[in-house]
């Protein structure tokens, strides 16, 4: 979208049209005026999007020049042509490289350090006459002379999947349509995919080899609240099918050599249970929360896997959540979370020796790298936080030893001393302790002048970890602290929190919130005045809930891609998630499901009230949370806002749930928003001075 104004620009926000579409829940009447917004052909819908946006861009035209020199100097720390760490698999290094200029990476490999290149797919070529790109599947053949990818040129999420020859460059007229996961057998000529239903569900598996026209169909899961995957284990012995929902899982395996064999059922489902393999030699290695909520690791023989055969080999721990568990020839390798913090411990097989990899800040993100090859005593890992930026390492596991590859540049001068990152709580209604994660520049004043920008999502025990972004600096450098709250739902302590945070406990995520706003101002962090809230996606939803519940304690808002129609959405089992993500938020046609989203749902609990400045941005081609529910939240709190803060709307008209695709695109995108942010909080160093 450009960044200059309309020739013309509207003086006032765009109405919309109010349609009367009422409904009835459980004996209360709902008005749904906007219900209209949801027919994505009508042409009045897009000219209503449109308005808006023109309107958005009028408001922040005054801004235009000061979003160019937020680009620029995001853009100035960035290393454009750039190289990321080679990693090794079927004797190639793989590995992407970026070039100045391109919006995309460049995909290669070579045979050593010192071959000649190959380019395996060139993403900006693929992009060509698209306004957006995403790549999903992209996997070798075990021999590494084919490669299967898949790409979405819209941003709804709907991949077509491709087979490349790597030997002529030539990509093989065979195509899938809307695909999803993918794994190739041992053979190298057999592919298993997984589709999408009408609901983006993926539900079925199917067995193709290339050159015949005709796929085999393995399995439908005709359970609306399951999906399948498919995937390999690290030693290339076993394909894994494994069908899942918010709550249970089963896996199915087959011997990798053994594409048109039986699939072998490992344990059935079972309500609330979940499970997770991996493979070595003669044993599956799982995951398992039964009767351990934060999950246990137990092995069983590959024979007979069944759980009757299953030996304790980690044994559950309150404090700990065991999150994945990685398999090598010799060793093995469980990524753990422990006081909201990752954690990598590393078992070498032989002897039972454990120990944990050591990282040296109070908060941090870490996690595996690119690990493709089985037969190595080398783990690739990957170490940020606030204030290092991302660094590749190489683990001897056996020596204990760390060798840094590479560490991200961030250039002009960049000096990590210059900040300060921590650990804080808040203090919930019920007494519970919400970690917080705080950086600033070191020498912020601690009376309640400095403006701060509080970020939080809490939702699916997702969790959120203190990693590096080089674009925050120009926020930290003009005095702004940035803190994530850890709020319950989310997965940072294990699965006790997430469960704290859903269903019919929902409303501690809002609150718990609202408690970490509350203790940075009483510990005079910030003030209310001073205070900006992000979060997107359910973290949109918890923006609207926060706002609602407590306008008075935030200053500015910006609410991305948001799930802010939670009653309308939840009631529509035609839409993609909804069926699935009943164990997430609850059924609304249920009568105590219904009562508790009636508390908190954003576009429901509008009122007449003032409320913040607010900037609230979605894409049109979303298929997570469609365009309509923040343009119809937007809409009618422009007939309810008793206050003349701004209230902006802008939709990406040629993107998806993550926004540009493109790495510029996507960086003015940031621009944008920091901009309106900065201005509302009048640090705009452009303006001109009284």
């Amino acid at each position: 979208m450009s960044q200059t104004p309309p020739t013309t620009a509207p003086l006032s926000p765009p109405p919309a049209s109010r349609l009367p579409h009422p409904a009835e829940r459980h004996g209360e009447r709902f008005e749904d005026d906007y219900f209209w917004l949801r027919d994505k052909q009508d042409p009045a819908v897009r000219g209503y999007l449109d308005a808006e946006n023109a309107y958005t861009e009028a408001m922040m035209a005054p801004t235009t020049a000061f979003q160019g020199k937020l680009y620029d100097e995001m853009l100035a720390r960035i290393q454009q042509t750039d190289l990321s760490v080679p990693y090794r698999r079927s004797g190639w290094l793989w590995y992407a490289r970026t070039e100045e200029g391109k919006q995309y990476s460049i995909q290669c490999r070579k045979r050593a350090t010192d071959a000649p290149e190959e380019v395996v797919l060139d993403l900006n070529t693929l992009a060509e006459g698209h306004s957006y790109l995403g790549l999903n599947a992209y996997h070798p053949n075990p021999d590494a002379s084919l490669l299967a990818y898949s790409v979405d040129l819209t941003g709804f999420r709907q991949y077509t999947l491709h087979v490349k020859d790597l030997a002529t460059g030539a990509t093989l007229a065979e195509t899938i349509e809307k695909t999803g996961s993918v794994a190739w057998a041992a053979d190298g000529r057999t592919l298993f995919y997984t589709i999408e239903d009408h609901a983006k569900r993926q539900y079925r598996l199917y067995r193709h080899v290339l050159g015949e026209s005709k796929d085999t169909l393995v399995h439908e899961e005709t359970d609306e609240r399951f999906g399948i995957g498919v995937g390999r284990t690290r030693s290339g012995g076993w394909l894994v099918m494994t069908v899942s929902s918010h709550t249970t899982s089963e896996c199915h395996v087959l011997r990798a050599d053994d594409p048109t064999g039986a699939w072998k059922l490992v344990a059935a489902r079972e309500a609330d249970h979940e499970y997770y393999l991996d493979h070595r030699d003669d044993r599956f290695y799982i995951l398992t929360n039964k009767d351990a909520r934060n999950f246990r690791l137990v092995d069983a023989p590959v024979t007979d896997p069944s759980p009757a055969h299953w030996r304790e080999l980690v044994a559950h721990r309150a404090e700990v959540m065991l999150e994945g568990v990685d398999l090598f020839r010799g060793h093995l390798v469980l990524s753990e979370r422990e006081d909201g913090l990752e954690r990598l411990r590393i078992t070498e097989l032989a002897s039972g020796a454990t120990h944990r990899v050591e990282f040296p800040e109070p908060v941090y993100g870490a996690g595996l790298g690119a690990n493709a090859e089985f037969e190595t005593p080398t783990l690739r890992y990957v170490y940020d936080s606030f204030i290092t930026p991302p660094s590749v390492y190489d683990y001897d596991m056996d020596s204990r030893q760390a060798t840094l590859l590479k560490r991200t540049a961030v250039l002009g001068g960049y000096e990590p001393g210059r900040y300060a990152s921590e650990r804080l709580y808040g203090i919930a209604k019920d007494g519970t302790r919400i970690p917080m994660s705080v950086v600033c520049r070191k020498g912020v004043a601690r009376n309640g002048t400095a403006p701060l920008w509080l970020y939080g999502y809490g939702s699916y025990g997702h969790s959120l970890s203190a990693t590096f972004n080089s674009n925050r600096f120009s926020l930290l450098d003009r005095g702004i602290v940035f803190v994530i709250a850890h709020v319950r739902g989310g997965g940072e302590l294990g699965k006790t929190w997430h469960d704290a945070g859903r269903m019919a406990l929902k409303m501690n995520t809002f609150e718990d919130f609202i408690a970490c706003a509350e203790t940075l101002v009483r510990e005079r962090w910030t003030s209310p005045d001073r205070l900006v809230i992000e979060g997107g996606s359910a973290g949109g939803l918890l923006m609207g809930a926060a706002v609602n519940l407590r306008p008075d304690l935030f200053r500015v808002v910006v609410s991305e891609v948001p799930f802010v129609d939670v009653l309308n959405t939840m009631s529509d089992a035609t839409l993609p998630l909804t069926v699935g993500e009943y164990e997430e938020w609850g059924d609304p046609s249920k009568p105590g499901d219904f009562a508790v989203m009636r508390r908190y749902c954003p576009y429901t609990n509008l009122a007449a009230r003032d409320y913040p400045a607010m900037l609230v941005r979605t894409s049109f081609n979303d298929s997570q949370v469609m365009y309509w529910e923040p343009a119809k939240y937007v809409a009618r709190l422009r007939t309810l806002k008793t206050d003349r803060q701004p209230l902006l709307f802008r939709t990406n008209m040629g993107a998806g749930h993550s926004g540009a695709s493109g790495r510029y695109d996507f960086l003015r995108e940031v621009a944008f928003k920091y901009a309106f942010v900065l201005d509302q909080l009048g640090l705009r160093d452009d303006a001109p001075r009284g």
